[in-house]
């Protein structure tokens, strides 16, 4: 289990990679953004995008999805978040992609009312296959503290 204590500040590292595809982007835009440039080529083809892209808020929800994975996978305390910052979508995300996320961990603060808790401030960014950066978001995590040896 890894807990706040082993949280680096500087620390950067790959997360995880997940694929884009079209049925995922239509069926997310048909459910919760269903903009026209989301869910139809020729609709898509008269806007700046030239062709179906991806929600923004589905590039958001693709990349928490590897967050999560990353948190299982390396058995992170996490108890959850508090929000996100600076969230921007850099560029289109179109079906075809491959989408790789990493994380920096900017700062790590132990909890002053909650002794067994400590929160971490980390830069993500997701990049294409191209390496283009498509989205970056500051996050604010909750982690617990290793609990002592009484």
């Amino acid at each position: 289990m890894l807990f706040w204590e082993d949280l680096e500040v500087g620390e950067r590292y790959e997360l995880g990679t997940t694929e884009v595809t079209r049925e995922e982007v239509i069926s997310f835009a048909e459910r919760y953004d269903p903009q026209p440039f989301h869910l139809s080529d020729e609709a898509a083809a008269m806007t700046h995008f030239g062709r179906i892209s991806a929600s923004g808020w589905h590039t958001c929800a693709m990349v928490m999805r590897v967050i999560v994975d990353s948190f299982t996978q390396r058995q992170l305390a996490s108890v959850g978040s508090p929000g996100v910052d600076n969230l921007r979508w850099l560029k289109p995300v179109f079906p075809g992609d491959t989408l790789t996320v990493t994380s920096e961990t900017l700062e790590a603060t132990p909890s002053r009312s909650k002794p067994g808790l400590g929160s971490a401030r980390s830069r993500i960014e997701a990049v294409n296959q191209d390496g283009v950066k498509v989205l970056t978001m500051d996050t604010i995590l909750l982690v617990l503290r290793r609990p002592s040896a009484d």
